[in-house]
């Protein structure tokens, strides 16, 4: 894995989903790939019911394991989830990273289509 991030590039992008504690295999989790990598993480927040809490345990977690949270991204599930926009002023004061981008529910979710939606420039 390391040759791979040494390769000259503008960033690496290593994704993991379904959370920070999902089991990879073994008594392995995705949080200790990231951990072995030792790299600053992006958090995706599903903003629907519950995302509040959801988001800040996790962003504690990441900073008990002793990694850097760099940013986080709303994704949007549905449109019409109830106090949208207060959640989202909420998530801003209280997760200890910026917020690099709103996310909506995209038909089509390319590289290209997301990348409009995100401000990677605050991860400088």
């Amino acid at each position: 894995m390391r040759h791979i991030l040494n390769k000259q590039a503008d960033f690496t992008l290593i994704e993991g989903a379904g959370g920070w504690r999902v089991p990879l295999a073994g008594e392995h989790n995705l949080s200790d790939l990231a951990i072995a990598l030792g790299l600053p993480v992006i958090l995706v927040v599903g903003v629907r019911l519950g995302c509040i809490n959801h988001a800040v345990l996790t962003a504690e977690a990441i900073a008990r394991d002793g990694l850097h949270l760099a940013g986080w991204v709303a994704n949007v599930i549905d449109a019409q989830t109830s106090r949208l926009e207060e959640n989202l002023a909420t998530l801003r004061e209280r997760l200890p990273a910026p917020c690099l981008g709103r996310v909506p529910r995209l038909s089509e979710a390319s590289a290209e289509n997301v990348a409009h939606y995100l401000d990677v420039q605050l991860l400088n």
